[in-house]
């Protein structure tokens, strides 16, 4: 599956993420190696996060 970032520059240095398919799964850092390591975790939470709520059905 290929996912899209869309990253902006925040304020004060930071740039702040967030993956285009999956609006939840948003995150900062203060360079893109950082931010894409964020996302990436941010991305695994909101998984782990949706088979919980899955499995509590």
């Amino acid at each position: 599956m290929k996912l899209t970032a869309v990253i902006e520059q925040g304020e004060n240095g930071w740039l702040v993420g967030q993956i285009e398919e999956i609006p939840a799964a948003i995150s900062q850092g203060k360079s893109i190696a950082e931010l894409n390591a964020n996302l990436a975790d941010a991305l695994q939470l909101f998984l782990e996060t949706q088979e919980e709520i899955a499995r509590l059905k």
